[in-house]
């Protein structure tokens, strides 16, 4: 869902937003407060538009300004922003985690496996399998409704910003005011408006996945440290400016964080190598204990050997 408005931003506008972290976190705090006046599901709509016209407001009054100097005046003045949103958030909420709990109809587990040893594995849904996971030799293993709906969301984002671009009237005139707009402001676009628009909306996805992380994970001042890092990661690996390179780069690098902690064995073990191996305190460490290096060494290798990415079309 980050990776969605990141790439949007990157696309559109060929900025690279290093504030997007920040926005992301500033939603699941906006939606915090908001839950407590008006509910969870008017929250979910409202602090993303809120977060949204913050973002319109900074590309209108600050980085529409240092767009003429080049790409490295805008990443400083983005930077600059995420420590002042983690500056403010510090001050309004404090420094500690705020009690962000999800909504009752997203509580609970939306299907549980169950593992029987002598009828094989089964699957059943809601709360059907709590019965049975009561008995004894059931393993089960519960799914949570919020990581399901956030699935939903996250590929309805995908779907809904696919068709914004490439079949609706104001998705052509967005990417045709990247690559010439000269040519759309002769045709009488507003063009700085359009890329205030697309700013603005790239803000308010990050937002919109801020108020599900906050209720899936922790509502924190570090939320935007934690996945700050790894977007950028999945943007790299699936392709700058692709959106169905960042819905691939989000599944790869999943896969690759989580996958190799079921895998306990080494390289030392694989070929059974001694103390008196060379490099072997490096060697000895098992595949579960270098995985959160993993994804980072993947987009080493990207830029190595596929600087665009996976699925990428610009080189830059």
């Amino acid at each position: 869902m980050l990776s969605s408005g990141l790439t949007l931003i990157f696309s559109m506008m060929g900025v690279l937003n290093f504030a997007h972290a920040s926005f992301y976190m500033l939603g699941a705090y906006i939606a915090y407060t908001l839950v407590g006046l008006l509910g969870f599901w008017p929250a979910l709509l409202l602090a993303p538009l809120l977060v949204g016209l913050i973002g319109a407001g900074f590309e209108r009054m600050a980085l529409r300004r240092v767009h003429k100097f080049g790409h490295v005046p805008e990443l400083l003045i983005t930077f600059g922003l995420s420590y002042l949103i983690l500056e403010l958030v510090q001050l309004i909420w404090g420094r500690t985690a705020v009690p962000f709990s999800p909504p009752p109809e997203l509580q609970g587990p939306a299907f549980t496996f169950i593992q029987n040893p002598a009828s094989g594995l089964s699957l059943a849904l809601g709360e059907a399998g709590a019965g049975v996971c009561s008995a004894a030799g059931v393993i089960c293993s519960k799914f949570p409704l919020t990581r399901a709906f956030m699935m939903l969301v996250a590929l309805a984002m995908l779907v809904a910003l696919w068709l914004l671009l490439t079949r609706t009237r104001i998705g052509l005139v967005i990417q045709a005011a990247l690559k010439h707009p000269e040519m759309v402001e002769a045709l009488g676009h507003n063009v700085p408006r359009v890329f205030m628009l697309v700013f603005g909306s790239g803000c308010a996805l990050a937002a919109l996945a801020g108020v599900i992380g906050g209720i899936t994970f922790v509502t924190e001042p570090s939320m935007a440290v934690i996945v700050g890092s790894i977007i950028f990661v999945v943007v790299v690996v699936g392709g700058v400016g692709s959106l169905a390179g960042a819905f691939v780069g989000s599944i790869l690098i999943g896969l690759l964080q989580t996958l190799p902690l079921t895998v306990d064995g080494s390289l030392a073990t694989l070929f059974k190598l001694g103390p008196d191996t060379w490099g072997y305190p490096v060697l000895k460490l098992s595949l579960a204990q270098v995985a959160p290096i993993l994804p980072y060494l993947l987009m080493v290798l990207i830029l190595i050997f596929r600087p665009k990415g996976l699925m990428g079309t610009r080189d830059e």
